[in-house]
């Protein structure tokens, strides 16, 4: 199996689901071979019919997950992506949709970018079957970005800076409604400093539904890290060790496997264009972060910890999937497809996506 197969049979084993077997996970493939649908092990492509690019995703379980996308795209798959159903709300059409939280099969909650009224939260309980529209901007100067849920009632989307300060809305009915958070509590913004609305992972919660919230930025001069213990009340604000300075560079995802433990990557999005300590690791929170020792060789988007380990994480971006054993101090390229965003399920379901339709899942042998 060899030393990357190893790693992942060992953090990805999950408990099996009542009346099931459990089964080992296999190795990524190895650079030198990038997984297609045919692929024994490692990412297996799914069947999705469409073009569209998918930043959005949502891991429910191995069986179960949401992916939204370009042209108000939604789909959905509950039996391992071997079909993909077509839920996208109707007239979305011109929306451009960056992110999707799901709570189960049948509820979860999209998000829609841009400046002005392009940036609208939608939600459904039925399994996309209908849509409501929970919120549209009206303020023309916000551009909403992520959104998050601490559990299936509380949560938050991220604009960047309004009047200097980034904006936060939150709602406490799971989605159905949503208002401005005041921004007495939030430091104020670099010149130039923003989200990045790449892989739905600007804005993220650690898992166990507490109050512990953090979003990323670039753009600025200094790429920065905001932290909230108090569900998006008050900030504090880090640097962290990921070059900036340009509207093309920055952290673009974060993951947190506790309260204290997180992962950063970004780099430079622009194709071609060097991206030197694209990952960052922090162990007290986010009050201090420390680049990787060997990081990603080039730009990633997303970044997830691998269920039931303390070590093991996946970043992904356009030219690649990369593996970390030892929590982000160093990263090894395990696979060479084009993803943009990566999310695991507490049963050990892994899942990727991005552009030209390309959804996988992370085959088990």
């Amino acid at each position: 199996m060899g030393l990357v197969g190893a790693a992942l049979a060992l953090t990805l084993a999950a408990p099996a689901r009542a009346g099931e077997t459990p089964t080992a996970p296999t190795a990524l493939a190895a650079p030198t071979a990038p997984a297609t649908a045919a692929s024994a092990d490692g990412w297996r492509l799914t069947p999705t019919g469409t073009d569209a690019r998918f930043r959005g995703l949502a891991a429910v379980d191995r069986r179960t997950a949401w992916a939204a996308g370009s042209r108000g795209t939604v789909l959905r798959t509950t039996d391992a992506g071997h079909g993909w159903h077509n839920v996208s709300p109707p007239g979305a059409e011109g929306l451009e949709l960056r992110d999707v939280e799901a709570f189960d099969a049948r509820g979860a909650v999209v998000l829609a970018i841009g400046e002005g009224e392009a940036s609208r939260l939608l939600r459904t309980e039925d399994g996309g079957a209908t849509w409501t529209e929970a919120f549209r901007n009206t303020d023309p100067r916000a551009f909403y970005d992520c959104v998050t849920f601490f559990d299936r009632r509380h949560g938050l989307a991220l604009s960047d800076p309004v009047d200097g300060r980034f904006r936060i809305l939150a709602t406490r009915d799971g989605g159905g409604s949503w208002e401005v958070l005041p921004d007495s509590g939030m430091p104020a913004a670099l010149p130039g400093e923003a989200g990045f609305a790449a892989s739905g992972q600007c804005l993220v919660t650690a898992p166990g539904g507490g109050k512990d919230v953090w979003f990323a930025t670039g753009g600025a001069a200094t790429a920065r890290i905001f932290h909230s213990a108090d569900r998006g009340r008050t900030w504090t604000v880090s640097d962290s060790p990921v070059p900036a300075g340009d509207p093309a560079r920055g952290v673009f995802a974060l993951a947190f496997r506790d309260r204290g433990h997180g992962l950063a990557v970004g780099g430079d999005y622009r194709a071609g264009q060097p991206s030197p300590r694209a990952a960052a690791v922090t162990g007290d929170g986010g009050r201090t972060w420390t680049p990787a020792g060997t990081p990603p060789p080039a730009y990633r988007s997303g970044v997830a910890w691998l269920p039931h380990s303390r070590t093991a994480a996946l970043a992904v971006g356009p030219t690649g999937t990369d593996l970390t054993r030892d929590g982000g101090r160093s990263w090894r390229t395990v696979d060479t497809g084009s993803y943009d965003t990566v999310d695991c399920a507490p049963d050990g379901g892994c899942w990727a996506s991005g552009e030209k339709g390309r959804i996988a899942r992370l085959a088990r042998g």
